[in-house]
């Protein structure tokens, strides 16, 4: 019997930043800041080189983030080379609860696509109507699916932005290709707050551990850069 070869996926590069001891916000309703202005303008290069960000439905309603390109040079960039001024958006979702005022709907002109569990497309239709693209992923929603109708969707970059869970998903499943993960100066110590990831069984351990490509200091930052596969030697 032949083995059939893989389905095609983008490039996978997930982006985070958290606290020396692990948490990527804190339990008030602020957000909490671990980056500085030189690191976000280095996660800005980033975005602008990707063909899609993705983030979970708990960002969306936590951070209402943009996921746009900032810098008015690099979104000139992308459209010289016929690409639009930023990325696609992509989110997934298991209930559709989703806000058609936030921003990851309302700011720009990006392509907005929303990957749902089966049995809440039908809902999260109705909520959206316009504003995305929303896809039957499934049930439970399959990151490797999306990954292959991101390909079909001509995605070859996609930038995981978070949250936790979200990336989670990527690591346990074995695809996430490189991580960007930036250490910010101080400790939260608050048990309620939210970690990098949870627990869960992840194809890197002390038997196999991830290849530390990159350390980097960035104003009172660390960018920590792991080759979490053999296409980032190539991709990157």
């Amino acid at each position: 019997m032949s083995c059939q070869p893989e389905p095609p996926r983008p490039y996978v590069l997930l982006s985070c930043a958290a606290s020396i001891d692990g948490y990527i916000d804190d339990a008030s309703e602020q957000r909490l800041l671990l980056s500085n202005d030189d690191d976000l303008d280095r996660v800005d290069a980033v975005r602008a080189s990707c063909d899609a960000i993705l983030v979970g439905a708990g960002t969306v309603r936590r951070d209402d983030p943009r996921l746009l390109v900032r810098s008015p040079s690099r979104r000139a960039e992308r459209a010289a080379s016929g690409r639009p001024e930023s990325p696609t958006k992509v989110t997934l979702t298991a209930q559709g609860d989703l806000d058609p005022t936030a921003r990851f709907f309302t700011a720009g002109d990006s392509t907005r696509l929303v990957y749902c569990a089966t049995d809440a497309v039908e809902k999260t239709r109705e909520r959206l109507g316009r504003l995305a693209t929303v896809i039957d992923a499934g049930e439970p929603v399959d990151p490797g699916w999306l990954l292959t109708d991101l390909a079909a969707r001509g995605v070859q970059r996609l930038m995981v932005e978070g949250g936790g869970t979200v990336h989670a998903q990527f690591l346990a499943a074995g695809l996430a290709d490189e991580l960007h993960l930036v250490v910010a100066p101080f400790f939260v110590g608050d048990g309620r707050a939210p970690r990098f990831v949870g627990e869960g069984r992840f194809p890197w351990h002390p038997g196999r551990r991830a290849r530390l490509a990159e350390a980097r200091q960035i104003g009172d930052v660390v960018l920590l850069r792991y080759a979490l596969s053999a296409r980032c030697a190539a991709d990157s």
